[in-house]
Parts: C-alpha cells; sequence; structure tokens
C-alpha cells in the first residue's frame, strides 16, 4: 500500500523525492473489515482519511432510515470537515462498505507532517479547495438533475461502484426508492 501512496504524492510535481519519503513514512495506514463503523452521529472527528483500497459509504439517519449522502473510493480524502476541525459532534456516519486499506491522519500528525515538508500545508490547501469545488459541483448536479441523469453520471464517473455497494444504498444516494432505482437502472441499460 505504501507504493500506492508513494504513486499518489509523486503527482505533485513540487515535492523532492525525500519530501515524498518523509510523508509516505510518517503516514499511519490501517486496514478496517467491511461494516467498521469509523465515526457514529454525535461522536467528534479526530480522525481523516484517505482512501487507498476499499470503499467508505458517508450516510446520515433521518426518521430512523439511512440516508446515504457519499461514497469515497480509492485515491480519495474522507473527512467529517465541521466536526474534525471545528470538535463539534458529527451529523453522519462514516462505515466501511467493503474491507478498506486507509491512511489514518489526526490534527497532530498533520501539524507534525507539515513542520517536516512545509510545502505539505500548500498542497493539503489546494487539495481541499479542489475537492470542495468537486463536492459543490456534484451538490449542484444533484439538485438540477433527475435521477435518471444522476444513475447515469454515476455510472460515467464510478461505473464500478454500481457493482461494490448494495442496490439500496446505490438508491438511497440517489435520492430515491430501490424500486425506482430497479426501473430507472433497467431503462438506461436497454439503451
Amino acid at each position: 500500500m505504501e507504493d500506492i501512496l508513494r504513486g499518489f504524492i509523486q503527482e505533485f510535481k513540487i515535492l523532492t523525492t525525500d519530501e515524498v519519503n518523509t510523508i509516505v513514512e510518517s503516514s499511519n495506514i490501517q486496514s478496517f473489515d467491511k461494516g467498521t463503523l469509523l465515526l457514529k452521529e454525535g461522536e467528534i472527528a479526530k480522525e481523516c482519511y484517505f482512501v487507498l483500497k476499499g470503499c467508505i459509504r458517508e450516510y446520515y439517519i433521518v426518521d430512523g432510515i439511512e440516508k446515504t449522502t457519499a461514497f469515497y473510493t480509492e485515491m480519495q480524502p474522507v473527512n467529517s470537515f465541521t466536526s474534525f476541525t471545528d470538535a463539534s459532534p458529527s451529523k453522519h456516519y462514516l462505515v466501511c462498505a467493503e474491507d478498506s486499506i486507509v491512511t489514518v491522519g489526526t490534527q497532530r500528525l498533520e501539524e507534525e507532517m507539515c513542520k517536516r515538508v512545509p510545502r505539505l500545508e500548500s498542497i493539503m490547501r489546494q487539495e481541499v479547495e479542489r475537492h470542495s469545488g468537486e463536492l459543490q459541483d456534484r451538490l449542484a448536479r444533484f439538485m438540477t438533475s433527475s435521477p435518471e441523469q444522476r444513475f447515469i453520471q454515476l455510472i460515467e464517473e464510478n461505473p464500478k461502484l454500481v457493482t461494490r455497494v448494495p442496490q439500496h444504498q446505490i438508491a438511497s444516494y440517489l435520492g430515491i426508492t430501490p424500486e425506482s432505482f430497479s426501473r430507472i437502472k433497467k431503462r438506461i441499460y436497454k439503451r
């Protein structure tokens, strides 16, 4: 897994080989079984993650029903930003949807790594801005598209996800019932 992490970090061309090695060697890589809760509603997030292998699902419980709001797969960061940065209770859950291998970060580890590799802070800021923009775009697309369009976008952006997680979770993510999802999927795959 260190090689996968190293490959990702090397994409940031401003880092030297020594800096890349420092980041990889300082990283805390852990494995979690499918079903492991990484964060529960009401807890304060003390860790953030970066998925090397696997899938993490974010969901809320609304009127006793799980509402999936995100899936994080390989090479994606996972963070409960409000809870992590403000030390406020999380409003959602993070669960491993598959057996997963992730880097686990803490504020202290982040600070130490940024002291050892000062350029890392700039890279982290740029990545947060990039992911914030992607989230903003995803939310806008969700608000302005039909469930069928949402599904088409999902299979264009992450086609393997549909086979990696239960269909009722995909339906929840799309904002529809499993029955509606089944009909939409049937129509799309007939085309």
